[in-house]
């Protein structure tokens, strides 16, 4: 059954013979009757009542009718979308942004990106990195900005660039010197991203340095946001953590002190998409447009002299493999966002 027999068929149906079909498709008369004899013989069975003027439909015609109208629709309509995704004139596209992406300057995003596209949908989801990570496996989102470490099933994971977690807490001699894992142990715990809890990335990190120095970590107070961690932290409830983009931004509450960790601790942001698949073009450029925004603006959220924010294969791989320990084919590819040579990333999508 092909898309040519179909056409016949539906226009045999509209246009009631042979020869105005024929006329309308501009083909000789014997070749639209051999389309529709081909697919008669297909499907075992007549598709037409011959003999009378008109052609009129038989049983098994009017039975095929409605099935052959939604597929011609379904195919004019993709390829219409498709032409116009290639132009960049049309279509949507579909990101996921990590959580805190204002603190990354990100939230300008749509902006510039309308600026240039006026006429593509965007839909951005925000999100904890493993809600993302899954919306990218289940076919929901297109791509996305993640922390890792991720379940990276079935996806295609590029690290992008890395910010340092830091130890925030109202108590200065708290944070006179680095803070190790078994210090958390002691002190009263806010931390944020409750509805994911230990699967958050950050999370997950600090609770396999637990584990490894055989001790455990409970939060006193879980709440969903960094924000409402930072202002419990500053009446002085308890101590958070914080990435460093959080703590040089202009909302860091001035009434609390920061360490970094003994064991220098992460957050490596990265791109996902599925593996093997094609990104649109409309999400292929947003998500250029989000990794230029990211490593551009990573100057004035970074502490850019000791914390260049850099990602390598290496660290990438440190900061993933609680996910999957046997991973293969990750990028080695270094990020400077101090200054440095850069390298952007290549986004494969049909040449337009």
């Amino acid at each position: 059954m092909t898309l040519n027999q179909l056409r016949a068929f539906l226009l045999a149906h509209r246009l009631g013979t042979f020869t105005a079909v024929a006329g309308e498709l501009d083909m000789a008369q014997p070749s639209v009757s051999e389309l529709v004899r081909r697919l008669e013989e297909e499907l075992g069975t007549a598709l037409f009542v011959r003999g009378s003027r008109k052609l009129t439909l038989s049983e098994a015609g009017r039975e095929l009718l409605p099935h052959a109208e939604q597929a011609l629709a379904a195919v004019d309509h993709g390829s219409a979308a498709v032409r116009a995704l290639n132009a960049l004139s049309g279509g949507t596209a579909t990101f996921g942004l990590l959580r805190n992406a204002d603190y990354y300057l990100l939230s300008d995003l749509v902006r510039q990106f309308l600026d240039r596209y006026p006429d593509v949908k965007v839909r951005l989801v925000g999100q904890n990195s493993a809600e993302t990570a899954a919306a990218v496996r289940d076919g929901d989102l297109e791509a996305g900005l993640v922390v890792l470490p991720i379940d990276d099933e079935a996806l295609s994971v590029t690290p992008l660039a890395r910010d340092e977690v830091l130890y925030v807490s109202p108590d200065p001699e708290r944070t006179r010197r680095p803070v190790a894992v078994e210090d958390l142990t002691t002190a009263p715990l806010i931390l944020y991203d409750a509805r994911y809890g230990w699967a958050d990335p950050t999370r997950r990190q600090l609770a396999e340095r637990a584990q490894l120095a055989g001790v455990a970590l409970d939060a006193g107070i879980e709440v969903e946001h960094v924000e409402s961690a930072l202002r419990l932290a500053a009446q002085g409830i308890g101590d958070t953590i914080a990435s460093r983009a959080v703590v040089n931004s202009r909302r860091f509450p001035a009434e609390l002190h920061t360490a970094p960790f003994a064991e220098p601790l992460y957050d490596t942001i990265a791109l996902i998409h599925r593996r093997n698949r094609t990104l649109s073009p409309a999400t292929g450029e947003l998500a250029r447009l989000a990794q230029e925004t990211l490593l551009e603006g990573g100057a004035s959220w970074a502490d850019g002299c000791s914390h260049d924010l850099r990602a390598s294969g290496a660290a990438a791989r440190e900061n993933n493999h609680l996910s999957n320990p046997h991973r293969r084919g990750f990028s080695d590819v270094a990020w400077r966002v101090a200054p440095g040579p850069r390298r952007r990333l290549r986004f494969r999508y049909p040449h337009r």
